[in-house]
């Protein structure tokens, strides 16, 4: 079974593991109306179930902070966690393993030259990224906390480092998260889109250049990741903030929303790959779907209802996502 890694981007704090595990949660309670199976891992389920339980636990608090947990790795690199699943049809034996890595979010600033040549290797192999984006931090005080918890610049800065003489298509979703107080109606969800787009805009413009614009398929999706909810508050408290928030209802319980986006973005792309020429590393991909042609016709289904309006929008690359 062939295996692709998906590199889960963004500084400590911003909710790297709380995104995968609503999209994990989504798919799972959506599974009656899909055929599509993903099957975690044992470690992988031990790691998303202590997740899951956290946020659910979240309902029994009327007010709580997000974003306390972080990945840690006490032996270095070598340490990191994995969250690996296996894709396939339901009752069949999986198509594809999919490797979401996960890392200490401290280490896009460090100055430490393995950290630094981890984070490098890890875009370096992605067929594709989410980028992680801490929404109240983007939205609240006119941004005042942006640069502080997203660190765009360093974000921008590794792929300017990496996405150089591209070889095969790659797929970038910029995925914001925590994000219910700010796609309650179509207004909201319009500004939240034009301030990624905007605090962004030095990333999408390097995407957009002559060198990338044909091989890097751009994405903006937000899940709402715990969708009962809402931002509250920031205390400053020696100098950093702290975010609060808190239920609309008491009786509300844990409720992603669209989780299960960025996942369908992704087979999307990988099919469109394969209906597309050879293109290098990633050709196997055309073997593979050819000898599992029953699978193609579960992603096809699968993936058609993939969100572009509502705050989502395919920035660039819809050669790579129109199947």
């Amino acid at each position: 079974m062939r295996e692709l890694k998906i590199t889960m981007f963004g500084p400590k704090y911003v909710g790297k593991t709380t995104l995968l595990t609503a999209m994990y949660q989504q798919l799972e309670d959506k599974s009656s109306s899909t055929n599509i199976q993903l099957t975690p891992d044992l470690n992988t389920a031990r790691l998303l179930g202590k997740r899951l339980a956290e946020l659910k636990s979240l309902s029994d608090d009327f007010e709580a902070k997000l974003g306390i947990q972080t990945t840690e790795a006490a032996a270095g690199p070598n340490s990191l966690r994995s969250f690996v699943f296996d894709l396939g049809k339901k009752g069949s034996k999986p198509s594809l393993r999919l490797h979401f890595q996960d890392y200490p979010g401290g280490y896009i600033i460090s100055q430490d030259k393995d950290e630094q040549k981890f984070i490098k290797n890890m875009l370096a192999h992605s067929t594709a990224v989410l980028i992680a984006i801490d929404t109240p931090s983007l939205m609240e005080v006119k941004g005042r906390w942006h640069h502080y918890k997203n660190r765009p610049l360093e974000v921008t800065t590794w792929f300017k480092t990496v996405y150089q003489d591209l070889q095969s298509p790659r797929l970038v979703i910029l995925a914001p998260v925590k994000c219910e107080s700010y796609l309650q109606d179509s207004q909201s969800a319009t500004e939240l889109l034009q301030r990624v787009k905007v605090e962004y805009g030095n990333l999408l413009d390097l995407f957009s250049s002559d060198a990338l614009r044909s091989k890097v398929a751009v994405v903006i999706a937000p899940v709402q990741t715990v969708g009962n909810v809402f931002f509250s508050r920031i205390e400053v408290i020696n100098g950093k903030p702290h975010f609060f928030f808190t239920k609309r209802e008491y009786d509300a319980e844990y409720n992603p929303q669209d989780g299960e986006q960025p996942l369908k973005y992704l087979l999307q792309f990988l099919l469109k790959i394969h209906l597309a020429e050879k293109w290098g590393i990633f050709n196997f991909i055309r073997n593979w779907l050819n000898l599992d042609r029953q699978f193609k016709k579960v992603v096809r289904d699968f993936t058609k209802d993939c969100k572009t309006t509502g705050g989502f929008e395919v920035i660039q690359g819809k050669e790579w996502l129109n199947i």
